[in-house]
């Protein structure tokens, strides 16, 4: 799906941020979101819990909640807490991050700190999310950071078409409570056992979608996440030696000034990174 198509489905325009909340704030702000989940489920509200259980109940009935409106006052709440919580994580801009002459660049952590134009989330083929409740998978995770309208924009491109996500494609939606200014949604291959050609054509795919959207959307930069390495369980040497080639395949036929990062979480996927960056000479 092009931005432009994109566009005509779902607000794709630049969000302001809201201020910032005081620890009193944020304790409020998270009763009242707290209240609104539970009453949902039909479940009564009690506030006796600490702060981080409070924020870790909410971050679960998030991953369980279908997609539906959600009250303009509770999205404000949200936000407001959301964003605070997102400058207390530390943002990390794309300046702080060395990139080499190809506008390549590798960094190690939490790809939700990153204000990069946007940021490549491992998706699975229902494009909504995960709904297993505080599960760690970049999916989820990413979720739970950006606020609940992310999950209503993904349904809304979703409802455009008659099956599942394949693999290969890319999807965009607003990045909303994360730094970024966009999600690329993309649905990886599924190994069991030694991928095939297959399989690795699919990852490609993944890469060069990602890429091409995120060119039409007029990004200057864009992070990736290892994907297809996680539970859909893509050798991790093997990925990281399409997602290398791939990208500099693409931009020495693009010629574009797209900045391009790799983000790893585990130490030993930037171990292979480094290593192959450091082979192919662009580190």
């Amino acid at each position: 799906m092009t931005f432009k198509e994109t566009e005509k489905i779902i607000d794709l325009s630049p969000r302001p941020r809201p201020a910032l909340l005081s620890e009193e704030e944020k304790n409020a702000h998270c009763n009242e979101l707290l209240k609104f989940l539970l009453r949902e489920q039909g479940m009564i509200a009690a506030f006796n819990a600490p702060y981080a259980r409070r924020r870790d109940m909410i971050r679960r009935l998030m991953n369980r909640r279908m997609p539906h409106p959600i009250p303009e006052h509770i999205l404000r709440i949200q936000d407001e807490l959301f964003w605070t919580e997102t400058v207390e994580r530390g943002i990390l801009t794309e300046n702080e991050i060395p990139f080499g002459e190809y506008g390549i660049g590798l960094w190690e952590g939490d790809i939700t700190r990153l204000a990069t134009d946007g940021i490549v989330n491992a998706a699975n083929s229902s494009l909504l999310g995960c709904f297993l409740a505080g599960h760690n998978c970049i999916d989820n995770v990413i979720h739970s950071f950006a606020g609940m309208q992310l999950r209503d924009d993904c349904a809304k491109l979703m409802a455009t078409q008659t099956q599942e996500e394949e693999c290969g494609g890319a999807k965009l939606t607003r990045a909303y409570n994360l730094p970024s200014k966009y999600v690329l949604h993309t649905v990886g291959p599924m190994i069991a056992g030694e991928p095939s050609r297959e399989d690795r054509g699919a990852l490609r795919s993944c890469y060069i979608s990602c890429l091409n959207l995120a060119e039409e959307a007029g990004m200057g930069s864009i992070a990736f996440c290892c994907v297809s390495t996680g539970v859909f369980n893509f050798p991790r040497e093997a990925a990281a030696e399409i997602a290398t080639g791939t990208v500099l395949n693409w931009k020495m036929k693009t010629r574009s000034k797209m900045k391009i990062l790799f983000n790893t979480f585990l130490p030993s996927d930037t171990e292979i990174y480094k290593n192959i960056l450091k082979f192919a000479q662009i580190r």
